[in-house]
């Protein structure tokens, strides 16, 4: 149970007194009591000094023989009343008494006690309440302080008002169903009055009236769906054998605007409208004989033979507290606009000759008090009623409360609640993970330090059988953390915990503990060691609360380890940033917090929460380990190698070594069982340079070195599969450095190093001049091989000559100087060597005197033909200059003139006239004719020279023509306008006409026209030349003179 609040009997009336005590009323250090005698007396209560103080921690500390009375009679007035004083309230503001007695309302002055006013039409009063608010005029928005005197008189409710210290004329009357029992104030203007047939809420500024009703779900099946709360129904009919008695309606109001009605055992939360809130009803045994609210708990006073005061929390109903309170039958609470305690903090209890003051411990005390006794449940519902300003770091308390009681709930062995109250907390992964044993925490695990404890238990075990009388010192040390973690944070031992929190609530409200049983499972089984299906049901449950964790994570640092806001944002009042829940509280203990790094020690929790997580998985779930370290992670090397290579997952190892950056690790380990070097048996998937090869082609530009380490293996092996390195089609091998790779592959085989430049120059389209060189020579060096046969030099041969008629980069006189000119094979070669220099008459003498290949020296012609940039005249090709040599001349002039040694080769000369006479020149063409050479020879020449000069003359008239054509459709649109206006039947271009009254007048400068020039727009518009800006002046188009038109 907890000890929210001390009873202290403050006063006590002498035995010679007759006396009874009828009502009570504190205000500020006044306590007016009214007995039944109807006498008033007043005392001054001493709040300095206690018969009994209550210390810090809950103690109670018996009085000095120096100290005075906790109250001091100061006045008795006799005749305050002739009958006993039922009730009395104050009206500060208007510096009234107001007291209940002999069936009136009678009002006194607060000073001097003496009679003011006794209200008449209060006759036959059973119970009045007094309130005191702010309200703002609706118009003005002027504050104005409101009191109201609401007075329950038989079936009729009575309300008079003070604003501003000034009594309102006029009094609120409205007749109600039944009489009145109590009346309560839900707000500054709406009532509750309970009767017989249950309660209303009266809006006194409205006067609308309207009835309490139960929930929905409350309601029986044979009973109506909006049955009143309160009503007596069939079931109450035993009242009837009871001497006519009813249970009192009794109403009190709660924090947040709620309200609590209670009618014999039963009870109902409502807001202040009236509607029922969802919300069960308060377990009472017996009707209570009073209710009250004393923030933050709800208060009951149980009957006088009871001799009572229940303190319960109005969130969970719990019984927190049983005050013995002798035959007390009176409850007051202060109401906060007349006590200054906070919200009445402090208040009273009284029997017929005894007052009490209960005196409410700190609340720090009282949630240390909670937490020792592991009422955790209780505890987080008193900090979530406290406002922020009672306690400090509201906030981290709950989550500490929080993290408590899944502690409590994992030595359960409660997994999940655990879990979920962990992950809902956000409680720092590292508390959590060292409640796991060694193969899940590591270093974290409570384990380790067991362990070396090991040799000093198994010496108290000796000392105790030496010892049979100390049986105490020898304990059997837990795997995992026990019950004696809580030790840290209660320092009290185990009570009744929280598991009531999810049993059903006994009817029970005796303050009584129960006995004790006899110990359960959950309670043997919290000193096993966490094993087995146990710890694997365990580490599901940790599986979540890490990843949420992570997600968390992932908020505040880059995959990269640094902090996403650097340096971050501290918190005003704790100096803490946003992500202090992720680490480890021994961070926090230094009092300059902005000197703390807090990159490092985020990145510290971080590689934490993913290696427990890899941990996890591997234990619980190995299928969900390979996602994880497959893609960014902080896990720890050397944990996951070992722990993935022990399981032989060699794959997942290669994709965590890989995302690890790990490279030559994952190489070594791949070449190792690629080679076949590995102890052991070799995985079918990682056998031969496949594996190695595919890893190599994801490595970045940037790690070469490692690449061409580790490449060499595979090339030399499977050459084929080896070049794919440096061949796949990926952005990462296109951005290798070609000349490293080169390198490489020229030590290994020039095939692999030529296989590589044809890739990048055709695929790639690499003009690099010096790799298309590097190609030619291998070429050329290949095809000078003494070891290749026939045929791969006639293939190597079609490879050069192919790529010396595409490419342009490769060095020519270079290539020239290493072509052999003695060798057949290498004639064509060094004819497109010379044709790529431009020499094309020694291009032309190798085809017609070497290798008498004509055809090919014809073709050639045809493509320095159709390559030449185009002319402006077609008949300029036949012209012959320096720049641009007719290398169809050319070629006649090494048929009708050859050197000494060779023939002049007639048919040939004759048959290229025939074909191609029309791109000879004509002079130096017949220059090169002999004179015996009859001119039928020629009748083929002279024929194609006529027509191409035929068909260039008819192609000049032709667009002569057509610019005559083009030329009068010009001018016919000038002078008439387009098609489009003239199908139109609009005037337009030159025949168009502007027609200029005497009054007509310049759009730009407003003036007339009279005898000015005016230029006309083609939208019509006509203004003076003068108002034409001098840019736009230029063209006589559209200028005309005043007379025009």
């Amino acid at each position: 149970m907890l000890s929210a609040f001390k009873a202290q009997a403050i006063h006590e009336l002498k035995p010679r007194d007759k006396s009874k005590i009828e009502s009570l009323l504190a205000y500020g250090d006044r306590l007016l009591v009214g007995l039944n005698t109807g006498a008033l007396r007043i005392y001054r209560v001493n709040e300095g000094s206690q018969t009994d103080e209550v210390s810090k921690n809950g103690t109670t500390e018996p009085a000095s023989p120096t100290k005075t009375k906790a109250v001091e009679l100061l006045s008795e007035q006799e005749k305050f009343s002739k009958k006993p004083i039922q009730q009395i309230a104050i009206v500060k503001e208007a510096n009234l008494l107001v007291s209940l007695s002999d069936g009136y309302i009678s009002l006194h002055e607060l000073q001097t006690y003496k009679p003011v006013e006794r209200l008449e039409q209060t006759k036959g009063a059973a119970c009045f309440t007094v309130t005191s608010n702010v309200f703002k005029d609706p118009d003005t928005e002027v504050p104005s302080l409101v009191s109201r005197l609401a007075v329950g008189v038989k079936r009729k409710m009575l309300c008079w008002t003070w604003q501003d210290m000034e009594q309102l004329p006029d009094a609120v009357e409205l007749n109600l169903e039944a009489t009145v029992k109590s009346l309560t104030w839900a707000t500054g203007s709406k009532l509750i009055v309970g009767m017989d047939p249950g309660f209303v809420i009266v809006d006194i500024e409205t006067q609308e009236i309207v009835p309490v009703n139960k929930r929905a779900t409350d309601n029986n099946a044979a009973e109506p769906a909006a049955q009143r709360f309160g009503a007596v129904t069939s079931s109450g009919m035993g009242y009837m054998g009871m001497g006519s008695w009813v249970p009192k309606p009794m109403a009190t109001g709660l924090s947040d605007g709620q309200l609590m009605l209670a009618k014999d055992v039963n009870s109902l939360f409502a807001d202040t409208d009236g509607n029922p809130l969802e919300k069960r009803q308060v377990p009472w045994a017996l009707a209570p004989e009073a209710i009250g609210y004393s923030y933050p708990y709800l208060l009951a006073l149980q009957p006088p033979e009871k001799g009572s005061l229940q303190i319960r929390n109005p969130d969970s109903l719990s019984l927190l507290q049983n005050l013995a309170v002798p035959n007390a039958s009176i409850l007051h609470v202060p109401q906060p606009n007349i006590s200054l305690a906070h919200a009445g903090k402090g208040f009273l209890v009284a029997s017929e000759r005894v007052i009490w003051r209960m005196n409410a411990l700190p609340y720090d005390t009282q949630i240390q008090e909670l937490v020792a006794k592991q009422k955790f449940d209780e505890a987080i519902s008193l900090l979530n009623l406290l406002e922020d300003t009672l306690i400090d770091d509201k906030a981290g308390k709950i989550r500490e409360m929080m993290i408590l009681k899944g502690m409590m709930l994992f030595e359960e062995r409660k997994y999940r609640p655990a879990l979920d109250l962990f992950t809902d907390a956000e409680a720092p992964p590292e508390r959590v993970i060292k409640l796991y044993p060694e193969s899940i925490a590591g270093h974290l695990s409570p384990q380790g330090s067991e362990a070396d404890a090991d040799d000093d238990t198994e010496k108290a075990v000796e000392d105790t059988e030496a010892k049979p009388e100390n049986t105490s010192t020898a304990k059997e040390t837990p795997s995992t953390p026990s019950k004696s973690l809580f030790g840290r944070f209660t320092g009290h031992t185990r009570d009744d915990s929280d598991t009531a929190s999810i049993k059903s609530v006994s009817r029970t409200d005796t303050g009584t503990p129960t006995p004790r049983k006899a110990p359960t499972s959950n309670s043997l089984a919290r000193d096993k060691p966490l094993e087995g299906e146990d710890l694997k049901v365990a580490v599901r449950s940790l599986c979540s609360f890490l990843v949420q964790a992570r997600t968390r994570m992932q908020r505040y640092i880059s995959w990269d380890g640094t902090l996403k806001q650097d340096p971050p944002e501290l918190d005003s009042e704790t100096g803490k940033p946003d992500f202090a829940n992720l680490l480890s509280e021994d961070v926090f203990e230094t009092d300059d917090k902005a000197a703390v790094d807090w990159q490092p020690e985020l990145l510290k929790c971080a590689e934490l929460l993913d290696t427990t997580l890899f941990r996890a998985y591997m234990l619980a779930s190995p299928s969900l380990a390979g996602p994880l370290f497959r893609l960014d992670n902080f896990c720890d090397p050397d944990v996951v190698q070992a722990s993935l290579y022990e399981n032989d997952r060699y794959n997942d190892l290669i994709d965590f070594l890989h995302g690890k950056k790990l490279h030559r690790q994952a190489l070594e380990m791949l070449s190792k069982f690629g080679k076949g070097e590995a102890e052991g048996e070799i995985p079918e998937g990682m056998q031969g340079p496949e594996r190695t090869v595919e890893y190599l082609k994801q490595l970045p530009p940037e790690l070469v070195d490692i690449t061409l380490e580790f490449a060499a293996w595979p090339v030399r092996e499977q050459p084929k599969l080896g070049m794919e390195v440096f061949l796949a089609d990926t952005g990462k091998t296109k951005d290798l450095p070609k000349d490293r790779v080169l390198q490489f592959l020229s030590e290994i085989d020039p095939k692999l190093q030529m296989q590589y430049l044809e890739h990048i120059i055709r695929e790639w389209n690499d003009q690099t001049p010096e790799h298309h060189q590097d190609l030619v020579d291998l070429y050329l060096q290949e095809m000078k091989h003494e070891d290749v046969d026939e045929a791969g030099k006639v293939v190597m041969k079609e490879k050069l000559e192919a790529f010396l008629r595409q490419s342009k980069q490769y060095n020519k006189a270079k290539t020239f100087r290493q072509v052999p000119a003695d060798d057949p094979v290498f004639f064509e070669t060094r004819a497109l060597v010379l044709r790529a220099m431009g020499n094309h008459k020694q291009a032309l003498a190798i085809y017609v005197y070497q290798l008498h290949d004509y055809d090919k020296a014809e073709q050639y012609c045809n493509d320095i033909y159709t390559t030449s940039p185009p002319q402006q005249l077609q008949r300029s090709r036949t012209e012959v200059s320096a720049d641009r040599p007719n290398t169809y001349a050319v070629l006649l002039g090494l048929y009708l003139r050859p050197p000494p040694d060779q023939s002049t080769r007639w048919p040939q000369a004759l048959d290229l006239l025939s074909r191609h006479g029309a791109r000879l020149p004509a002079s130096s063409t017949l220059d090169l004719m002999p004179a015996d050479l009859p001119v039928a020879e020629l009748q083929d020449y002279f024929r194609g020279r006529i027509r191409h000069s035929t068909a260039l003359l008819r192609q000049e008239k032709m667009q002569r023509s057509l610019e005559e054509v083009r030329k009068v459709n010009t001018e016919r649109q000038l002078l008439l306008g387009s098609d489009k206006e003239m199908g139109m039947g609009r005037v337009a271009g030159r025949n168009r006409r502007v027609r200029i009254a005497e009054d007509g007048h310049c759009k730009v400068c407003s003036r007339r026209f009279g005898a000015s020039a005016v230029r006309v727009w083609p939208d019509g518009t006509v203004v003076h030349y003068g108002c034409v800006p001098k840019g736009e002046r230029e063209g006589g188009a559209g200028v005309v003179a005043r007379g025009w038109g």
